[in-house]
């Protein structure tokens, strides 16, 4: 029997950090980095090898999953000083779970071919307790070889494993509308329990009656119950929300494509951060209807 593949995650933050977990879960070596010592710590913890370089994981590891925050990081750890690619082993397969746009997820694959890298462009989309579980959703994009190379491995991370292409870029195009939605999805459900609470309306009961009925979505059962409970604990920030709309709008009109609920969610997201609430979960627009500062 032969020693199982060897996993690598950079940026263990919320996401990533479930994703390492989840590996550890299905007894893989998982060799960690991340720029918070708190979070290595965790996964040190956990069983997890801490790396002090991009490098060194790519070094520890056969295939290595990438969830930093934007296009800026994921350039960084992979093509920086001490970056993933300086230390992989020909043959390695990136997975790029960051939401980052197509434009620049298709420039991955050509600038890790000197090196013998393949690229698979694997957003991922469910939230941390789906990464845990190994439940969680990913749109992976790349050559049909490289897919089935590394499947059987994805497969024990995200169970909703869906190849959407061959093309690098396409993973990330279905995450973009996969995030209009998400967005558009959560301003509709807070507008309408803080209209609710405005018109009299007990909210709780009103958001029992709608998760029953045909206005429910994901967003809005995730994300209302803990927000009308008080709770605000960062799962997914409202800033990183809104740079994924952002994402969404600067493809559209690079498309010559009018979006307008994905402009209006964007402006409703852009609103709450202004507040200052940015860095708060993003169930947080609930706070910018009740302050009246949504429009």
């Amino acid at each position: 029997m032969g020693s199982p593949p060897r996993i690598g995650v950079i940026g263990i933050g919320a996401m990533g950090m479930a994703v390492a977990m989840r590996a550890l879960d299905v007894h893989l070596p998982v060799a960690v980095r991340d720029v918070r010592p708190e979070a290595e710590a965790e996964a040190a913890a956990a069983g997890a090898t801490v790396c002090a370089t991009a490098a060194d994981v790519g070094r520890a590891a056969d295939l290595v999953v990438v969830l930093v925050v934007d296009a800026q990081q994921v350039d960084t750890v992979l093509f920086g000083d001490d970056g993933l690619a300086q230390g992989m082993a020909p043959g390695g397969i990136v997975v790029v779970s960051s939401t980052i746009s197509p434009d620049f997820a298709e420039t991955i694959a050509p600038r890790l071919a000197p090196a013998s890298l393949h690229h698979i462009d694997g957003p991922v989309s469910g939230g941390p307790a789906r990464a845990r579980d190994g439940s969680m959703s990913m749109m992976a994009a790349g050559p049909d070889a490289v897919f089935a190379q590394a499947e059987p491995v994805l497969q024990q991370l995200a169970s909703r494993l869906f190849h959407v292409g061959r093309r690098t870029g396409d993973g990330a195009r279905t995450k973009m509308l996969n995030n209009l939605l998400a967005g558009v999805n959560l301003a509709a459900a807070c507008e309408a329990i803080a209209l609710g609470e405005k018109l009299g309306l007990d909210a709780v009961r009103l958001l029992e009656v709608i998760r029953a009925s045909s206005g429910d979505s994901w967003m809005l059962g995730d994300r209302l119950p803990r927000a009308l409970a008080g709770d605000f604990g960062v799962r997914a920030m409202v800033d990183i929300l809104k740079k994924d709309l952002g994402i969404v709008t600067q493809a559209a009109d690079a498309a010559d494509y009018a979006t307008p609920l994905a402009d209006a969610a964007l402006g409703v997201f852009a609103r709450t951060s202004a507040m200052g609430l940015g860095g708060e979960d993003d169930a947080a627009l609930l706070k910018c209807y009740r302050a009246g500062k949504a429009g």
